[in-house]
């Protein structure tokens, strides 16, 4: 995990629509079991590129890669290397 981790909270609890507190997730918690839905997840997608100044490719448009904080975290990480 990098310390993009508190900015990907902030925009779940902002966007994610989740019926718990985002801080009671671990960094690994599924969050479409948590409540989050296929709605949701685009309107976090979106919120998510204006927060961090990237654009998710339509190969990264996968469940798997909105599915937790670490798989967020790991897919901007990737992102903003390949931007480098």
């Amino acid at each position: 995990m990098s310390d993009l981790a508190p900015e990907i909270r902030r925009v779940l609890r902002e966007h994610a629509r989740l019926p718990v507190d985002v801080d009671t997730l671990g960094d690994q918690a599924d969050l479409f079991r948590a409540g989050m839905t296929s709605h949701a997840s685009v309107n976090l997608m979106l919120a998510l590129e204006d927060a961090f100044d990237v654009e998710f490719p339509d190969s990264m448009l996968t469940r798997n890669v909105f599915d937790s904080v670490a798989g967020i975290d790991a897919a901007i990480q990737q992102l903003r290397k390949q931007a480098a």
